[in-house]
């Protein structure tokens, strides 16, 4: 238990103060080549956004923070690759833990997203025409590239893994045979959805690192120890993120990070079979999805009345006189309490 524990916390260490070393270089050549972007959102015509955006700090802060993370992720996982493979041992061999069975495909998952989201920010950046200002066209191809991943993953599961049915919490298992494929779409895209979190400094930040670090413990639990670590691993490379993402923001995640991190995340709920319980330990995902999808359908139904004074919902408080810090730190606090309430489900269950 103790190697098992050490082989968790060790390299989650090294994560975080991997990204602490390498984020000043990157913040060197974020600023030196201007990756921010260039078409502000404040074309909003809705008066209560224009009183909250800073307009001059959008243009002038990078958006690919998220290069952190997975850099971060990477080097950890050749840390302990190339130490198992150069300098081999019982101790070496037994700290790494990139395996196929349980981290290559969300250590591929998390690469591969990552590298898209990298393109989705670089048009945004360096880009012209009407991609480069994020227009719905360029939203919808963004959902395909999401949805093409998400079948190859699914296929995966399904053919390679045998990954066939889905855990009910208090239940049994739920056979679905082939329809696996179309239902991790489904939750990859919803999850992907809940990225638009990224809107406030820190926000994004502190609640994926209280989701990741659940699933770590969520893994752990169900002795798949390579999992764990990989989770702990994204968990640790977030905080070093963190630390220079808490106001005033060095950088903000971006796509680079949102993409790779929410795809990867649906990744690993359905390899510990806890996918149903990810609604829960990722409620601040949730809740900010649906409070979009909730204000378009009324605006749409409702001859343009809305429920929130603006959406996504941590817009709306801040909207409601709530400052920017106090927005964040309330859903950092939601996040951790609902991230121990997915963990228990996952022990009961």
């Amino acid at each position: 238990m103790y190697l098992d524990l050490l082989k968790i916390f060790a390299p989650t260490a090294v994560a975080f103060f991997l990204g602490l070393f390498f984020t000043p270089f990157a913040t060197h050549f974020f600023y030196k080549y201007k990756m921010w972007k260039r078409h502000s959102r404040s074309m909003s015509t809705v008066h209560d956004f224009s009183t909250i955006h800073n307009e001059a700090l959008e243009l002038t802060t990078p958006r690919v923070g998220g290069i952190i993370v997975w850099v971060s992720v990477l080097l950890t996982v050749l840390v302990f690759y190339l130490l198992a493979i150069l300098f081999p041992s019982d101790a070496t061999t037994k700290m790494n833990f990139l395996s196929r069975n349980q981290t290559l495909i969300p250590f591929f998952t998390l690469l591969l997203g990552s590298l898209i989201g990298l393109w989705d920010d670089l048009i945004q950046i360096y880009g012209t025409g009407k991609f480069a200002k994020d227009d719905s066209s360029w939203r919808l191809w963004k959902l395909a590239l999401v949805i093409v991943m998400s079948l190859l993953i699914g296929v995966w599961f399904y053919d390679k893994l045998g990954i066939t049915s889905i855990h009910i919490p208090f239940g049994s298992e739920f056979y679905l045979g082939a329809a696996i494929i179309p239902f991790f779409i489904l939750v990859a895209v919803s999850t992907f959805s809940g990225g638009i979190i990224d809107g406030l400094d820190g926000l994004s930040g502190g609640v994926f690192a209280s989701i990741f670090s659940a699933y770590s413990v969520i893994a752990y639990l169900n002795n798949q120890i390579d999992l764990a670590a990989f989770s702990a691993v994204i968990a640790g490379a977030i905080l070093a993120f963190l630390w220079f993402n808490i106001p005033p923001a060095r950088f903000y995640m971006g796509e680079t990070g949102i993409m790779g991190l929410t795809i990867t995340l649906a990744t690993i709920a359905f390899l510990t079979d806890s996918v149903l319980i990810l609604p829960v330990v990722a409620l601040p995902l949730v809740i900010t999805s649906l409070s979009v999808i909730i204000q378009l359908l009324s605006k749409k139904f409702r001859n343009g009345k809305r429920v929130f004074r603006l959406a996504p919902l941590h817009h709306h408080f801040e909207a409601i006189g709530w400052p920017a810090y106090k927005v964040t730190m309330r859903f950092w606090v939601l996040s951790v309490i609902f991230a121990i309430i997915g963990v228990v489900l996952a022990i009961v269950s």
